[in-house]
């Protein structure tokens, strides 16, 4: 039997805000909890020390760069890792470290696979390549069978390849009662929110396919002074489009309703605070954790019927799914969502937080995550040792022993 410790290295472009990142965390915990070695490697961030503080090594690496020469240059920096540090699974989680990590697996005895987080645009057949290094692992996560679906068609990739793994979030963190009234009086505070006004809130990062224009349109065709509304999300140097936004609120004569926050450092207080939670992309998400994450907090949510959304709402049940681009649709939930009375808010919140809590924790993720990690340490090893879910009841088998 094999008794060397299994290490897993992770690489992703940096460490900063998005759910990518606070997965690539989560796993390195959940390798430590598990009796294994975690290694993230990118190229900094504000959140490095989150693996650090796990007991994960970070490697500082520009493997957030696609210029090709620096991409090669990778190549040998990774295999002299894996060497070194006696990897026995390259996890890439994006496009321009994958195409690294591939070529550095290559002639090593580490096993390679991916995380695919998005359908990727396909225009032309360079594109097509470049995407393609998502779809080189020995086993390619997909984070939703809408990202599956994707990869299947587009890459030809087969169930034996395939794992579904579905995003997982920490009901430690995303819980009613985790947030105290102090913390919600402090955003409420910042954001100048009427006393007794409805709050709907679209967070999320000011991009042109999030929606925000969709919501605007659908806020004045409530035509409630009673509703307040705050889209929370940086511009992200797209300055031009936050200026059209404002002049869209201008237009629609919404100045005193609809305010644009850059952030929010505390997400939990602020669902607290919203009567109503939209996610209005107009492209298909991959996953989706504004939706997710309001579920746990007990918020009703409005989200487009299409992408990752289908997956993680139960229709009628725990939130709304509306027709994408469709500002009148929009406002037709808003109002019945506004419109629930105080017994009406806490059977949807029961049901949500309930749909959250058995489908989509952190715990799952990593369950079933290091699972994978196990199917190929199996492959690798005829015999060794596996890894343990130590957070859980008892312990997850990963195979690589049989």
């Amino acid at each position: 039997m094999n008794s060397k410790t299994p290490v897993i290295m992770q690489v992703i472009p940096e460490l900063g805000p998005g759910g990518a990142e606070q997965g690539c965390i989560d796993m390195a915990a959940a390798i430590m909890r598990a009796g294994g070695v975690a290694i993230v490697v990118s190229n900094g961030g504000p959140r490095v020390h989150e693996v650090e503080r796990v007991g994960g090594l970070h490697i500082k690496m520009p493997v957030h760069s696609k210029n090709p020469l620096i991409m090669m240059q990778n190549v040998a920096k990774l295999k002299k890792i894996i060497k070194e540090h006696k990897v026995d699974i390259v996890h890439a989680r994006s496009r321009a470290p994958a195409w690294s990590c591939y070529k550095a697996c290559k002639g090593e005895q580490a096993k390679f696979m991916t995380t695919c987080h998005a359908p990727y645009n396909i225009n032309g057949n360079a594109k097509r390549f470049y995407n393609s290094s998502i779809a080189r692992g020995e086993r390619v996560i997909a984070i939703s069978h809408y990202v599956a679906d994707y990869l299947r068609h587009h890459y030809r990739l087969g169930d034996s390849t395939i794992r579904i793994v579905h995003r997982g979030i920490s009901l430690e963190k995303f819980h009613p009662t985790a947030v105290t009234p102090e913390r919600m009086i402090k955003i409420s505070r910042e954001w100048r929110l009427p006393d007794g006004a409805s709050l709907v809130m679209l967070p999320g990062r000011l991009t042109r396919w999030k929606g925000h224009h969709v919501l605007i349109e659908a806020m004045s065709k409530i035509n409630r002074k009673d509703v307040f509304c705050v889209i929370i999300g940086s511009d992200q140097g797209r300055s031009g489009y936050r200026l059209e936004l404002e002049e869209c609120i201008r237009e629609h004569g919404l100045e005193g309703q609809v305010r644009i926050v850059d952030h929010c450092d505390d997400m939990p207080a602020a669902y607290m605070l919203a009567t109503v939670v939209v996610s209005a992309s107009t492209d298909p998400e991959g996953f989706g954790r504004i939706p997710v994450e309001a579920q746990a907090m007990g918020r009703p949510i409005i989200a487009t019927d299409h992408g990752g959304a289908q997956e993680t709402i139960k229709r009628g049940e725990t939130g709304w799914l509306i027709p994408h681009s469709d500002p009148l649709a929009l406002s037709r939930a808003l109002t019945e969502a506004l419109s629930l009375d105080a017994n009406q808010r806490a059977i949807l919140a029961t049901r949500s937080m309930a749909h959250i809590a058995a489908h989509f924790t952190k715990e799952q993720m990593a369950h079933d995550t290091l699972n994978i990690y196990g199917e190929l340490l199996a492959e690798k090893y005829t015999s060794g040792s596996g890894l343990q879910d130590n957070s859980t009841t008892g312990p997850l088998n990963l195979k690589a022993a049989e």
